[in-house]
């Protein structure tokens, strides 16, 4: 556990990730994420083979996005204090014995079960990114962050064309099967190829939680990039979920099949975006935020001209989703160098942070568009993106004018229970009489 080549503090040692390891965890991100989303274009077909109503069916989503919401609070941050191969293999295991159920329910309560189960494994996609970041070296960190996000935003892109494929030539839980397989692949493959990856922390598990608390409240970085994280993934979900009602509605007046293919837009900002995480290694970190938040904010107007329909509003709309999703993978970026580089020591805990607030983000948007797009339609949600994207562009522009700590934390100052494995906390004076007391007590 103390070998200095796996010390999270020493990168002297350690050799830059091969590109096969970065795309092997870049794919299985995606397709660990891709799991919560391919019942989303089944949930009709599903409803109607359950003899269930389509309100009912539509709970099936729910549940898998409870079991993930649970997962990033209460599950990723054993990424801190567990080795990370076993833990990675395992889950994904764990994830086709779910997927596995899920496809042969014979009933909704079981089905909602099933999904909930694959919704808690499932985040293990954010166990593998700062897996990812602890394995590279330091000049390749963006980079390999930078990649590895890519194949998370594709794989929530391409499940839905990928489930609507696979329905077509069989049923729907052919798509469950599938998305075992590609489970039980992945764990094999992970567990044979990875070399092992040791804890960076040692501490009883309720620490770790209440460690999370610890450095929200001590670190002002990590709070302003929750808020950019929730505005991101806020105007991120209200483009999409918008955009269904409008490829539907009389402006295009497109079939499930059809709308499915607009999410190869946002594949194309994906890939385009890794360009990004280069640009952060360069220490080009602030500039790509600021890039980010610009090309963000000015998505919505353009956004806001496919509301008239035609080849011109296509045109819009296309070219605004590319630009979005271009500008979402890059903050998010962003936001986990910068994160990765402050608090080396808790890159999960604060993983976890940044995505429960992401999370929080994308759920009350997807209500508030739910709500409004009936009342507003599509150029109403657009000024609600609009209003999101200036949220955070008076976020960054706090951190702009007041600028947070940014240098590496040598040691863990945000919480003094939580420490790098092999290392021990300064004992002295009243902290070692504490000490004393707690260990008599535990005897």
């Amino acid at each position: 556990m103390n070998d200095p080549e796996f010390m999270e503090g020493s990168t002297a040692t350690r050799s830059p990730l091969s590109r096969a390891m970065v795309l092997l965890l870049a794919v299985t991100c995606g397709a660990a994420v891709a799991n919560i989303y391919y019942a989303q274009p089944l949930l009709p077909v599903v409803s109607q083979a359950l003899g269930v109503s389509e309100s009912a069916g539509g709970l099936i989503v729910t549940a898998s996005q409870i079991g993930y919401a649970l997962s990033l609070g209460l599950l990723v941050p054993l990424g801190d204090v567990l080795e990370r191969r076993r833990l990675v293999s395992g889950l994904l295991a764990l994830s086709a014995v779910a997927l596995l159920g899920a496809a042969a329910s014979p009933s909704l309560g079981t089905l909602y079960a099933s999904v909930a189960l694959v919704g808690v494994t499932s985040a293990v996609a954010q166990i593998v990114v700062p897996m990812a970041a602890s394995l590279s070296a330091d000049h390749e960190r963006g980079a390999v962050v930078g990649t590895v996000m890519s194949g998370l935003l594709i794989g929530i892109m391409l499940a839905r064309t990928v489930a609507g494929a696979l329905a077509e030539f069989g049923d729907w839980r052919l798509v469950f099967v599938f998305a075992a397989a590609v489970m039980v692949v992945l764990a094999i493959t992970l567990r044979l190829v990875l070399r092992p990856v040791p804890p960076t922390a040692s501490t009883p598990y309720p620490r770790l939680l209440a460690s999370v608390v610890t450095l929200v409240r001590t670190e002002s970085l990590l709070r302003r990039r929750m808020g950019l994280a929730a505005v991101g993934m806020g105007g991120f979900t209200v483009l999409w979920t918008a955009s269904s009602f409008l490829l539907a509605g009389p402006a295009y007046g497109y079939g499930p099949a059809a709308i499915g293919l607009f999410g190869l837009a946002g594949v194309v900002g994906a890939v385009a975006a890794s360009v990004t995480g280069r640009m952060t290694d360069r220490g080009r970190g602030r500039q790509v935020t600021t890039g980010g938040l610009i090309v963000f904010a000015g998505s919505w107007a353009v956004l806001a001209l496919a509301g008239q329909g035609g080849p011109a509003g296509l045109s819009a709309l296309v070219i605004g989703i590319v630009a979005l999703n271009f500008a979402q993978q890059a903050l998010l970026i962003s936001h986990q160098s910068a994160l990765y580089r402050r608090v080396p020591h808790a890159r999960s805990r604060v993983t976890t942070a940044l995505m429960v607030s992401a999370f929080a983000g994308s759920t009350v948007s997807s209500a508030l568009t739910a709500a409004l797009y009936p009342l507003v339609g599509w150029t109403g949600v657009s000024a609600l993106g609009a209003l999101i994207a200036l949220a955070g562009l008076a976020i960054w522009s706090l951190e702009l004018l007041r600028p947070s700590p940014a240098e590496p934390l040598t040691g863990p100052s945000a919480d003094e229970d939580v420490h790098p494995a092999g290392a021990s906390a300064p004992t002295t004076g009243v902290d070692e009489t504490r000490v004393l007391v707690e260990e008599a007590a535990r005897a």
